[in-house]
């Protein structure tokens, strides 16, 4: 039997999702066609965008369906980076967390190589948070030259939720668009887009249970941004592309479901968390967990995030050993498994590159119970035996 605790990667689909995407994958139909049939699929497509909207605090028109968060992300970044300079010439630099996901950071880096981009990276706490106060003062170093602020909600390896309303004040005092990547926070948290202050935010069907390939952008309504693709103009002429309606249906009935359960959810996740946060720390390893932690909070970190370092030992073969074990983890973002170079984030927050090499993350969801929590502290003595051994005879 496998204990899966890698849920900021993917998590399972909510019974409730695969039951009305399974559904609709037997309806025909483009939303983009004027038949009876093809009505019959934009209307499912039009219920799903108001439900979604419904449970993430944004009117439907400010929904934008997209395959999933690395589009919606390249989108916001991109876009918003291009109308700003069409506009302004003198608007070409972007202020970006140091601790973003690479497809923020990535977007970042071809704007900078290849469209006349600049890039000013805001530094975070030691436990991962971005002070609107580092916001403020990257802003007044020359305000008319700000093309976007971006700072996702919450971070996928460490957990740590920012103050996206401070955040998102700071940079509309000085006219300057916000966006935000909830990708790891909607359906986990409150996410509400306007009273958050945000001006684009992104997310993703498969983190909070839904289907795997669909995904939103929200836009206020005045976002100004470049498409990336066209054809259809189907999202607002800003995203192409026929719809995937079942997709959408599978959405739809994810973050439903996963906003009427995420109170409780919450509070079971974060005992468990905590459970194997404070069971692994006393297995007498030296572990210690990273980002902002305190037993019992669903505020400030993620209700299912465990981030620990283990000295002595390298992420990699951590992750390998405890896989032969039974046990599913990672040992940062996914898009960069396989990658022998320590976390972005860590080194961000000041980590030391020997200590950032020992990483693991361990994500609990939906299907977590504690007898997943039980098969890592049964797995983690032997892994990190044999993982240290490996490290001293490499070393030697």
């Amino acid at each position: 039997m496998t204990a899966y605790l890698d849920h900021a990667a993917t998590t399972p689909m909510l019974p409730a999702a695969l039951a009305a995407m399974t559904e609709q994958l037997a309806v025909v139909g483009n939303a983009s066609s004027l038949h009876r049939t093809g009505r019959a699929s934009r209307r499912a497509v039009e219920e799903s965008r108001e439900k979604i909207a419904r449970c993430l605090g944004a009117r439907p028109s400010e929904v934008l369906f997209t395959s999933g968060g690395t589009e919606s992300d390249n989108l916001a970044v991109k876009g918003t980076y291009w109308a700003r300079r069409d506009a302004d010439p003198a608007r070409v630099r972007l202020l970006v967390s140091a601790i973003e996901h690479h497809a923020v950071l990535d977007c970042v880096d071809f704007l900078v190589a290849h469209e006349g981009a600049k890039v000013t990276w805001l530094d975070s706490t030691a436990d991962g948070r971005v002070e609107p106060a580092t916001v403020r003062a990257a802003i007044e170093a020359d305000p008319d030259s700000v093309a976007l602020v971006s700072v996702m909600w919450a971070n996928n390896e460490v957990g740590t939720v920012q103050d996206v309303a401070g955040i998102a004040a700071v940079a509309r005092e000085h006219g300057i668009p916000f966006h935000t990547d909830a990708v790891q926070a909607a359906g986990h948290l409150p996410v509400d887009f306007a009273a958050s202050g945000a001006d684009l935010l992104s997310v993703t069907a498969h983190k909070l249970g839904g289907p795997i390939g669909v995904g939103a952008l929200l836009a206020r309504r005045d976002a100004r941004l470049v498409p990336l693709t066209h054809g259809g103009g189907q999202e607002r002429q800003v995203r192409s592309g026929t719809l995937d309606t079942p997709a959408i249906v599978g959405f739809a009935a994810a973050i439903v479901a996963a906003t009427e359960s995420m109170e409780a959810e919450a509070v079971r996740l974060a005992a468990l968390r905590d459970d194997l946060i404070e069971r692994a720390m006393a297995l007498g390893a030296g572990i210690r967990p990273t980002g902002f932690w305190e037993p019992g909070d669903t505020t400030h970190r993620l209700p299912g995030n465990v981030h620990l370092l283990v000295p002595g030992c390298d992420g990699d073969s951590l992750l390998y050993l405890l896989d032969a074990a039974g046990v599913s983890c990672s040992t940062g973002s996914a898009c960069q498994a396989g990658v022998p170079q320590p976390s972005h984030v860590l080194l961000a927050m000041g980590i030391s590159e020997s200590d950032a090499r020992g990483a693991l993350r361990l994500t609990l969801g939906h299907t977590s119970t504690s007898a997943d929590v039980d098969a890592v502290i049964d797995a983690l003595p032997a892994a990190i035996e044999r993982a240290r051994r490996a490290r001293e005879a490499t070393a030697s």
